[in-house]
């Protein structure tokens, strides 16, 4: 890098600084009701404050920040605000960490401090104070606070609160009190995703990763096969109806099984299994534990005929998963399929008599269209599978085979012939457990296992009694979500599908723990409400915070407060009088939320559609009157660094802190919005970040020119004021279609290549430069606004750019002749 550009990189530092500052002073970004003018409330995820974010997050607040900038400069009352979210376990979990010597999180937060602090000792200290949660959550809410200002994101932070201040806590307490009241909350007995190590129920927030390996409750049938009297290998399977196919058990050869009393019967399972079938309600007693070779060979009925199938071993059965024990359909599972083949092929490897699996044939059981007698084996041959080792093959074949016969497979055999795959799972089961040979069984399904929280405690399924649910499950509750989706605007559409398939199959879940910061149920106060479920509604609570905090004792802030505040409902002097200000106080509370309410805009990133962003939407309609409902969700794709994912074990994050200091904060804008659409990963390659740096220099410099007082106007001058105005023209139709890397495509790239070309071939006069400048330096101010300022203030203009006007297109400056007929001579 040479000596000129690190001289640029300094330049953009201080300049950012500088207006970082002066915004700061001026209070520039502080949104206020103007009952005149249009508003714009636009919010963006508040972070979880248990660490430093990195470049992945920033694209999603750069994105709305660029947005946010563009509707301020297009007319807009903007309210853009932030919080931080502290509630849940993951905090809680850092300090027990530290306090008990834990050396690798005291490695990792140790790191985490010194990329804001260089003193050792003050590291030290800091890190001491973290065996205090709330210090946790200060210091990191405060960092990311900076970090957001370095980047120049057009904040209101006057409305800024964390999920564990009292006042956020006595707004959740209506919002709960209210879901009760309306028949949305309930207990049961339910199973849900629990830690082994803190003994309490977890969500999405509380596992590592979960937001991208969406773990959930998969419900498997436990099918008895009975080796003797009172005696059963319990098989898990995910599709019952093929139990008249049936012609081997797996086993894993090398695992560990146990013989147990469960509720007065004795099984065979997994050793694995047994911690979490206690946890399911079933009464355990182990009575023994052996090898899984002890089992190969042995025969067992099939529940429902007399015949008897042969266990076989399967190496590749994982004990881990359901009992550890499967049953064998080659006709139809490929996994199967090819493991028989194997077998076949070498029963000696396996230690396996060859009399044995000579007798083994595939059962056909479902007729499909397309298929021959064998759908397995067909599907094996089309996906080029040779061994049970190919497991990408193999899932392909498997993925195909079970979604066909779903949708289309008829049974041909047993007392449910004729029933369609799809109709007659229900009936099997009913069958099944009218023999006493079926019982469920719970297993965590991820799409990346083992599956664990955040303290480092497995997560599985355990079914609790008296849990607390927020039940999505209600018909009347989902046909309001559907119709707030209907009139909702999803940017890129494409997500919409997913919007209504969450909807759909969303259920019961649960809505409280045991421990975790947070806000107690107000129903039950030994539970905490937990983080996603306190994180739903909070866009409102922006609208009024300023107006309550210091002036209303959080102590005071009862239902009736919030029911007036939201909803309009009550005796304003009787609530004005009970919460201690006046009746024009109360009033004011009143009008901000209902100037700003609705959300116009929340945008966030895809992996926070099948839970935060649907919960979102249900919670809005449950509570809100239809002209309160969200407007609008937009949502962009992740982060990934040359070509890879980022993760800590890789070592290649680049944390939000660096980037002013390897780059800068308008350089990073300009590469993380210009790489790629809402809808597509952006790729962070050092190589063409670098590019992008050499363009933003060549800007820059062009904008120091003021162009050539002594040359007069050609034909060229009106070429490139025909190029600014088609420029201008495009890209404001792009930002408002939301595509804002064509945008910056537009306003950026391709309009320096225009002026390059006006200043090379053309007369570079005075006039027509400054005309260019004062109108590509507005379009280019929602995404380099530091840069953008400082033009602005040399081109001797003392307003803040970020609260001018967006530049008009003059159309009848576009002349397409004049375009057309330079376009093949400037390409040469």
């Amino acid at each position: 890098m040479s000596k000129d550009f690190e001289n640029f990189k300094m330049t953009l530092r201080r300049i950012e600084k500088k207006w970082q500052e002066k915004w700061r002073k001026q209070e520039v970004f502080d949104a206020k009701p103007e009952p005149n003018k249009r508003k714009y409330f636009i919010t963006v995820p508040y972070p979880y404050a248990s660490g430093p974010l990195h470049i992945g997050h920033g694209r999603t607040y750069t994105t709305g920040d660029v947005i946010a900038r563009y509707k301020r400069m297009k007319g807009y009352n903007v309210l853009f605000p932030m919080a931080f979210h502290i509630t849940g376990t993951p905090i809680e979990g850092i300090s027990a960490r530290i306090r008990a010597g834990d050396e690798e999180s005291i490695k990792r937060n140790r790191y985490y401090i010194s990329l804001y602090e260089d003193d050792p000792e003050t590291v030290d200290r800091i890190l001491k104070s973290f065996e205090n949660p709330r210090n946790v959550a200060n210091y990191f809410s405060s960092v990311i606070s900076s970090d957001f200002d370095a980047l120049g994101f057009s904040i209101t932070w006057k409305r800024r609160f964390t999920t564990g201040d009292p006042e956020y806590n006595a707004f959740i307490t209506w919002q709960f009190k209210r879901l009760y009241e309306l028949g949305h909350i309930t207990t049961g007995t339910y199973p849900i995703l629990y830690c082994l190590k803190e003994e309490n129920a977890v969500g999405e927030d509380d596992i590592l990763g979960g937001d991208e390996i969406k773990p959930e409750v998969m419900e498997y049938v436990g099918i008895k096969f009975k080796l003797n009297d009172n005696l059963y290998l319990v098989a898990a399977t995910l599709r019952p109806e093929t139990i008249f196919g049936v012609t081997n058990i797996w086993i894993n050869p090398e695992g560990q099984y146990t013989l147990a009393k469960v509720n007065g019967e004795r099984w065979i399972i997994s050793k694995d299994s047994i911690i979490k079938i206690e946890r399911q309600g079933y009464k355990v007693e182990v009575v023994e534990e052996f090898s899984g070779w002890k089992l190969i060979g042995k025969y067992t009925d099939v529940p429902g005929s007399d015949r008897k199938v042969p266990i076989l071993p399967g190496p590749f059965v994982d004990t881990d998963e359901a009992t550890g024990v499967v049953y064998s359909v080659p006709a139809h599972a490929p996994y199967d399929y090819a493991a028989l083949v194997d077998i076949k092929r070498n029963p000696g490897e396996y230690g396996v008599k060859k009399e044995i699996v000579e007798m083994l044939e595939p059962i056909p059981i479902i007729r499909i269209e397309g298929y021959g007698i064998y759908p397995a084996k067909d599907a094996c041959e089309k996906y080029g599978v040779k061994s049970q080792l190919e497991k990408d093959k193999l899932e392909k074949a498997t993925e195909q085979v079970y979604k066909d016969e779903y949708y289309s497979g008829v049974l041909t055999v047993g007392p449910f012939k004729d029933w369609r795959v799809s109709d007659v799972k229900p009936k099997v089961v009913e069958w099944l457990e009218g023999m006493g040979r079926a019982v469920k069984i719970y297993e965590v399904s991820a799409l990346k296992k083992p599956v664990v929280c955040r303290c480092g405690g497995k997560v599985i399924v355990a079914v609790l009694e008296n849990q607390w649910f927020i039940d999505y499950s209600r018909e009347d509750w989902k046909n309001k979500a559907r119709e707030a989706l209907r009139n909702m605007a999803i940017i890129p559409e494409a997500y919409r599908r997913l919007f209504e398939d969450t909807i759909e199959w969303l259920d019961k879940r649960p809505c409280a723990r045991r421990r975790g910061i947070g806000t107690p149920l107000p129903m039950d106060k030994r539970w905490i409400i937990e983080s996603l479920s306190d994180s739903t509604i909070y866009m409102a609570f922006y609208t009024v915070i300023h107006r309550i905090r210091g002036r209303i004792p959080p102590e005071k802030l009862s239902p009736s407060f919030w029911d007036y505040a939201f909803l309009g409902k009550g005796d304003v002097e009787r609530i004005a009088e009970e919460v201690g200000v006046t009746v024009k106080e109360l009033e004011e509370i009143r009008n901000e939320f209902e100037y700003w309410y609705p959300v116009d805009q929340r945008h966030t990133a895809i992996p926070h559609i099948t839970n935060h962003l649907t919960f979102f939407i249900f919670h809005h309609v449950a509570l809100f009157p239809r002209e309160k409902w969200p407007k609008m969700i937009t949502l962009n794709e992740l982060v990934i660094r040359e070509g890879s994912k980022m993760s800590k074990s890789k070592g290649n994050v680049i944390p939000l802190v660096e980037v002013p200091r390897r780059y800068s904060a308008d350089w990073y804008r300009l590469y993380i919005i210009s790489q790629a659409d809402l809808n597509t990963v952006t790729d962070w390659r050092e190589k063409n970040v670098m590019t992008v740096g050499k363009k933003l220099r060549r800007f820059w410099q062009i904008m120091q020119f003021e162009g050539n007082k002594n040359s007069s106007k050609n034909v060229l001058d009106r070429w490139i004021i025909s190029r600014v105005n088609r420029m201008i023209e495009k890209v404001t139709e792009c930002y408002e279609r939301f595509k804002l890397r064509e945008a910056v495509v537009e306003a950026f790239f391709n309009m320096l290549n225009d002026v390059e070309a006006y200043l090379k071939y053309g007369s570079a006069n005075v006039d027509t430069f400054s005309y260019i400048k004062d109108r590509w330096i507005r379009v280019m101010a929602p995404v380099i606004p530091h840069i953008a300022e400082e033009i602005w203030e040399k081109l001797g203009n003392k307003s803040f750019i970020s609260l001018e006007n967006w530049p008009e297109p003059e159309t009848e400056l576009i002349d397409g002749n004049v375009e057309k007929a330079y376009a093949t001579v400037l390409q040469v």
